[in-house]
């Protein structure tokens, strides 16, 4: 896969502990929008936020599936998901550590 190819599965951990999953080919510049407030409404009042969860190598369309099922998760999962892989960088279903 070429760097245009390739689609991350990011979630976000919000200022009022909320959490806020998307797909991005570029996670670093998708979070600079966020903190500007350029990036989603939901975010835009729920600043500063920070990535707790990356997951990279998806086309795009494997990306927003995988965004669709992390969305169909508890929070609780979620939780546990960020956990185990950090702001991980890793291939699907791999963490960063």
């Amino acid at each position: 896969m070429t760097a245009k190819e390739t689609w991350f599965v990011y979630m976000l951990r919000c200022a009022d502990g909320s959490l806020y999953t998307g797909v991005t080919t570029d996670p670093e510049r998708r979070l600079r929008q966020h903190n500007a407030g350029k990036a989603s409404k939901y975010t835009r009042v729920r600043r500063p936020v920070t990535i707790v969860f990356r997951e990279e190598g998806h086309t795009r369309g494997g990306a927003l599936s995988r965004e669709a099922a992390i969305k169909r998760m508890t929070r609780r999962a979620k939780l546990l998901l960020a956990r185990r892989s950090g702001a991980g960088s890793g291939k699907p279903g791999q963490g960063a550590g």
